[in-house]
Parts: C-alpha cells; structure tokens; sequence
C-alpha cells in the first residue's frame, strides 16, 4: 500500500510575499536629480518673474503714451479759422519751384488734414562713431493745428533687450524719453528749448506726410532760394524754425536740411547740421507722399546715417 502524503506540518509553504523584491531606497539623494530640479525651479521663477514685469512694463509704458496722446488731442484746435480745403490761389506768390511741387501732390480742392496716425518700420543706428544697426516698430499721432506728434517706438535692442522711445512734441514742449523695457528710464530730455526746437523742426519736415501743412494758409512761409531749393518757415508759439526744401527733376521733395537742430551726444545737446531725404513717393487720400526716408547728421567726418524707415500705413483725418 502505498503510504499516503501529508504536509509538512512543521515546514509550511512560504508566503508570496516572499518572492518579492524590496525596492530600493537610496540612503542619499541624488545629486542630480537635485540639481535639475533645482534649476527647473530657477527657470520657472525666472519666467514667471520676465512675464510679470514684462506686463508692467508694457501697462507703464501704454499709460504713459496715452497721456501724451490726450494731451496732443487737448491742444488740437478748431479748424475754423483756417481754410478745410486746398485751393491753388493761395499759390500765386510762391516761388515756382514750390508751386510746382503742390501741384503734383496735391488734388484740386484737396481737404486739408487735420490729424494723422501711422505705422513704420525701421532700423535705428545707436553709434555715431560706428554702425550699430537695431529695427524698431513705431505707431505715430500726429496734429497739423496745433502742430504736434507723439511717436512711440519699440527698438529690439542684442541680447534680447527691448528699448521703449517716445519722442513728441505737445503744447510747444518737447520730450525724448528711452526707457528698457518701458521699466527702467534711460535718462531723456524734456521741456528744454533745445528740444522744442528739435521736435518742431521734426514735425515740419515730417510735414511731407501730410503737405497740406506745408500751405501758406496753414502758417508757413516760403521764400526762393533759387530754381531747384526753397525756403520755409513755421511758427508755433513762441519758437520760430526754418527749413531748406530740394526739389528733384519730377518736381518732388528729395532732400530737406536744418542747421538749427542739436543732437544728443553723451547727454549733451549739440548742435549739428541734419538731413532728411524722402524717398518712393505713393499715392495715399488723394496726396502723393513718400513712403520711406533716411535722416542723417552731418558731423566734421561726415554723413552719419541714424534712422531708416518705410511707412506701413497711413490713416487720415481730414474734411469729408
């Protein structure tokens, strides 16, 4: 007979949990498994903090803006004492060559504008001992009566730092002011003869943009210089400036210059011969007007190029 097979009382059969192997529970962490969590954390934080004082930076820097713009808005004036539309008798007593050039920007009965708002793109030379060329967006508004213009410009500067500018002329003051990241302000001009005295010049010439305030009922007198160049002056308030205007073979403007604008030369206003030369004229509300422009300073060693730029939209203001 066969014996039969009982188990084991005193060996009985092992758990299943002893087929299990413990996990691994280093007594150090590691290292760099610490490190990277550590710089994703460093990253993070420095993320969160660019975007938050990026934010800042932009709700300053739109703030800021906007109050000029009230203001410029704020000192525009009623057209009724000025003429809303152009009429060519008022050309009868300027030279030919200005005559000439009204009537090839100009539409008979053209409305005369009152206030402009533009778009550029550009680059922007920060050196004047070297080129050192940065692009730059700008939004400009502009008031022909009271003359005046609030451009805000944004240069992308190397190593991703952006530059925020404002340069306006408003109420007959005048004001430059840079600033990194529209946070921290880069030192500036304002409220200083000097300035004025640049920002109107600037507007002036800027004038090409919108020629009916160029006319002679908009304020602006002009006088020969001889069969290709003119001269012209503007007064507003208490500051008077006058401008060379160059008349190419079409009858256009090629080439405006001042000798009464200073340049802001290691914080210092000095004062130095500029130039502006408008190019690639397009029909824009009935006026033909250059699209693109370089403006330069003459210095003792030269032509020193410092802004070129184009013209990405013209919107206009003027009498229906």
């Amino acid at each position: 007979m066969t014996p039969e097979l009982t188990p084991d009382q005193d060996n009985p059969p092992p758990a299943l949990s002893a087929f299990i192997v413990p996990s691994y529970a280093p007594t150090r962490p590691n290292k760099l498994l610490t490190v990277l969590k550590w710089a994703k954390f460093i990253v993070f934080t420095v993320i969160a903090v660019a975007l938050v004082l990026g934010l800042l930076g932009h709700s300053r820097w739109a703030w800021d803006t906007h109050r000029r713009v009230q203001a410029l808005e704020a000192t525009t004036q009623p057209a009724k004492a000025r003429p809303e539309r152009y009429d060519d008798a008022e050309l009868a007593t300027l030279p030919p060559v200005v005559r000439r050039y009204f009537s090839k920007v100009l539409n008979p009965n053209q409305p005369i504008v009152r206030r402009l708002y533009l778009e550029q793109t550009g680059t922007f030379n920060r050196s004047f001992q070297s080129a050192h060329w940065e692009s730059f967006t700008a939004r400009q508004r502009v008031s022909t009566n009271r003359p005046g213009f609030v451009w805000d410009a944004s240069i992308s500067m190397s190593h991703g730092i952006t530059v925020r500018v404002v340069d306006a002329y408003v109420a007959g003051v005048g004001s430059l002011q840079p600033s990194m990241f529209g946070l921290i302000d880069l030192g500036g001009n304002h409220g200083t003869v000097d300035i004025a005295r640049g920002e109107l010049i600037r507007f002036f010439t800027e004038a090409v943009w919108y020629p009916t305030a160029l006319l002679p009922s908009q304020g602006v007198q002009w006088s020969p210089v001889d069969d290709h160049t003119a001269r012209a002056t503007l007064t507003d308030g208490p500051l008077s400036v006058a401008l060379t205007f160059t008349f190419d073979a079409d009858g256009l403007v090629e080439r405006i210059t001042s000798t009464e604008r200073s340049a802001l030369v290691d914080g210092v206003m000095v004062p130095m011969p500029w130039e502006v030369r408008p190019s690639n004229y397009q029909m824009h509300s009935g006026m033909l007007v250059p699209q693109a422009a370089e403006v330069t300073w003459i210095t003792a060693t030269g032509r020193v190029p410092y802004w070129r730029g184009k013209i990405e939209k013209f919107d206009y203001d003027m009498p229906r």
